[in-house]
C-alpha cells in the first residue's frame, strides 16, 4: 500500500514539475523530483510548452545529434533579459550558446591552447596553490571548504591562463557569479540587474588587458593572446567569449571541487580508501562529476522535426536537458545513488558530449584531482561542521558556504 502511495505521489509529482517554480526544499536535493521525473515524465512538457528531459539515452543521442538539435538560444535570451541588454549581447555571442562554423572556430584555439602538454604544464603550479591553501587551514580550527579553499583554486588557475594581473582578480568571481545566475530558470530583476552590471564592468575591464595583447601578445601559451591573434573574432565576440572563459573556470569548478570535498568526507571510507590507493583519484573525481554535476542543466533548440523518447518534438521547440537526472540513470549505472569512487565504467555526461563537451574540462579535472587528493592526505582529520548551505540554483548545483573543522 505504501509504495502504491508512494508511486502515485511520484507520478503526480513528475506531471506538475514546473522548471520555473522550483521550491526551497528542491535546492537542498532534486533528486527524488529527477526519479520521478525519469521513471514517468522522461520527456516531460513544462507549462511553458518546453520539454525536460532527464534519461542518461536521450541526453546523450541530443548532445551528439547537430542534424537536429541547435546550441543557439537568441530566441529564448530576447524575452528573458531584453536584446538590447548586456547580458543578451554576452550570452549569445558567447561559445556555449553557438553552432558552427562560429563555435568550431572560436573552440579550436581554446583546445589548441588546453593540450596535454599545457596542462602538464599548468600542474606545479596548481600543486603548490593548493598546499599553501591547505597549510592555510591547518593553521586554523574552523574553516569554510567554500569561500577558504575551493573558490580560490580556479581563480587563480584561470587567471593564469589568460595572463591576468593579479592584482586585478579581486572582482573576477563577483562577476562571474552574477552572469551565471542569470541563466537560472527563476531569474528575479535583482539578478538581471547585477547580472548587467557584471557584464558592463567585466567588459570595461577586459578591453584593456585586450589592448595590451595586441600591442604585446605573449606568445601560443598565452589563451589571450591566441584568440586575439587567430580566432578572427569581432570586438564584441572576443569580449564575450574572454568573459566565457573567465566565467566558465570559477563556479562549475568551484562547484565540482566542493561537491567533492563534501561526498568524501560524508563517506569516510571513501576518503580513507583514496589515502590508501591514491591512484583512485582518477575515477574518483569522475563519480563526484557523475553523483553531484556541478552543471545540472542543459538546453537545446529543435531545429528539425524529430522524436525522441516516442514524443514528437516540432521546430522551434526548447529543450532542458537534466544531466543531474541523467548521470544518475539505472539504466546507464549500476546502484547510481551509491558513492563509488573505483566506479568503472563512468559514461556520465557532466561535460555533456559530442562537438560542445567542455573545452576546460581537463583543467577542471585537473585542479579537482589534485585538490581532493592532497586534502585527504594532509588533512586526514577533517570533517564536515554543520551549517553547510547550498546555493540557491538548479543549473549550478554547489555550496556557498561548507564549514569544517580540521581536527
Amino acid at each position: 500500500m505504501n509504495g502504491a502511495i508512494a508511486t502515485e505521489e511520484a507520478r503526480t509529482i513528475a506531471r506538475g514539475f514546473d522548471p520555473n517554480r522550483l521550491s526551497a526544499a528542491f535546492y537542498e536535493n532534486p533528486y527524488d523530483i529527477y526519479t520521478a521525473l525519469r521513471t514517468f515524465e522522461p520527456v516531460h512538457r513544462c507549462p511553458d510548452g518546453n520539454y525536460f528531459l532527464s534519461r542518461f539515452a536521450d541526453l546523450d543521442e541530443i548532445y551528439r545529434d547537430r542534424a537536429h538539435f541547435s546550441s543557439d538560444k537568441k530566441a529564448a535570451f530576447g524575452p528573458k533579459f531584453g536584446p538590447d541588454s548586456p547580458l543578451y549581447e554576452h550570452h549569445t555571442r558567447s561559445l556555449v550558446f553557438n553552432d558552427p562554423p562560429y563555435h568550431t572556430r572560436v573552440r579550436r584555439q581554446i583546445v589548441g591552447a588546453l593540450s596535454p602538454n599545457a596542462l602538464r604544464a599548468l600542474e606545479p603550479g596548481v600543486t603548490a596553490l593548493v598546499d599553501r591553501l591547505l597549510e592555510q587551514l591547518r593553521e586554523r580550527q574552523r574553516v569554510d571548504l567554500i569561500e577558504d579553499f575551493a573558490a580560490a583554486i580556479p581563480v587563480e588557475v584561470i587567471g593564469n591562463l589568460l595572463r591576468v594581473p593579479r592584482e586585478d582578480r579581486g572582482p573576477l568571481r563577483g562577476w562571474s557569479l552574477a552572469i551565471l545566475g542569470a541563466l537560472e530558470t527563476e531569474l528575479t530583476e535583482e539578478h538581471r540587474s547585477r547580472g548587467n552590471q557584471a557584464v558592463v564592468e567585466f567588459t570595461a575591464y577586459l578591453r584593456g588587458l585586450i589592448a595590451e595583447r595586441r600591442r604585446r601578445p605573449l606568445g601560443a601559451t598565452d589563451l589571450l593572446s591566441r584568440l586575439v591573434q587567430e580566432a578572427e573574432l569581432t570586438e564584441s565576440e572576443l569580449l564575450q567569449n574572454c568573459v566565457f572563459l573567465l566565467n566558465a573556470g570559477h563556479e562549475t569548478t568551484t562547484n565540482l571541487i566542493g561537491n567533492g570535498l563534501y561526498l568524501l568526507l560524508k563517506n569516510p571510507d571513501s576518503a580513507e580508501a583514496l589515502r590508501g590507493d591514491p591512484s583512485l583519484i582518477g575515477t574518483a573525481i569522475e563519480e563526484c562529476l557523475r553523483l553531484e554535476s556541478p552543471n545540472q542543466l542543459g538546453n537545446r533548440l529543435v531545429s528539425q522535426r524529430v522524436t525522441v523518447g516516442g514524443v514528437v518534438l516540432e521546430p522551434n521547440t526548447y529543450l532542458t536537458l537534466c544531466i543531474g537526472a541523467a548521470n544518475r540513470d539505472p539504466q546507464e549505472f549500476s546502484d547510481p545513488e551509491r558513492f563509488d569512487i573505483a566506479r568503472r565504467p563512468n559514461r556520465h555526461l557532466a561535460f555533456a558530449a559530442g562537438a560542445h563537451a567542455c573545452a576546460g574540462m581537463g583543467v577542471a579535472r585537473l585542479e579537482a584531482q589534485i585538490a581532493l587528493l592532497r586534502t585527504v592526505q594532509r588533512l586526514p582529520r577533517l570533517n564536515l561542521a554543520g551549517g553547510a548551505k547550498r546555493a540557491r540554483r538548479a543549473r549550478f548545483r554547489g555550496f556557498l558556504s561548507l564549514p569544517a573543522e580540521v581536527g
